[in-house]
């Protein structure tokens, strides 16, 4: 029986980091847009940094925010662990890098972008730059996981400030979900129903318009639909 193979068989250190794909809600632009920096080589990347001794990976996630962006609103949660060899520029037969992602959303207009660190500017999700490494693939898991989660968790409201209109709500859906999702109509109407929004009282002129109802969520009331699918449709 020939011997195994040493090259497939020798255990090879990881470098681990965190990567982040932020998303952005742009009301003006009435488009998604992720966060991108520059490296000086013709091509972008996500957000991120290789973990200190004494953090936690989600220490290391909210240090690398917080370095690159002021938001007041934000969603965020763990995506998913990369690491298939080939990944990283930096890799060397001894050494590889693995990167466990996160995906994050905010509003555009309530974010402060700091270029300290390096450049980063918003990019439309359909008309992505050249990126490093896997970074697009990362890029399209934490597109899928916005999706999929929208449709069935409260991640909107994270968002949103306490108080909000319905059509600030219904820009979130249909930019990340697009506008065949539901209609104006049959979204305000379901969603009313639904018994977990709460009519303060107050409402807000914009324009020309009628003046806007402003709305609070009640976290309790959603409850029950929590985990099922496209409640809003």
């Amino acid at each position: 029986m020939a011997a195994p193979s040493t090259t497939l068989n020798r255990v090879i250190p990881f470098q681990v980091g965190v990567e982040i794909v932020v998303f952005s809600i742009d009301i003006t632009a009435d488009n998604l847009q992720v966060l991108l920096g520059e490296t000086g080589c013709g091509r972008w990347q996500l957000p991120g940094a290789e973990i200190q001794a004494a953090e936690s990976l989600e220490q290391a996630a909210d240090r690398v925010l917080r370095q690159t962006l002021r938001v007041d609103n934000l969603y965020l949660e763990q995506l998913y662990t990369f690491g298939g060899p080939g990944r990283d520029s930096r890799e060397t037969p001894y050494q590889r890098y693995l990167a466990v992602s996160y995906v994050a959303l905010v509003r555009l207009q309530t974010t402060t972008l700091l270029q300290e660190h390096r450049t980063v500017t918003w990019h439309p999700v359909q008309a992505l730059p050249p990126l490093v490494g896997d970074h697009r693939q990362i890029v399209a898991y934490g597109y899928r996981r916005l999706r999929n989660k929208l449709e069935y968790s409260p991640v909107a409201f994270d968002i949103l400030p306490e108080e909000f209109t319905l059509n600030e709500l219904y820009q979130v859906y249909t930019l990340v979900l697009g506008p065949q999702f539901s209609d104006y109509s049959n979204f305000r109407t379901r969603l009313l129903k639904l018994g977990f929004l709460v009519d303060t009282g107050h409402k807000i002129c914009r324009g020309a318009g009628r003046p806007a109802t402003l709305y609070r969520f009640d976290r309790e009331a959603f409850q029950p639909y929590q985990n099922q699918p496209l409640v809003f449709v």
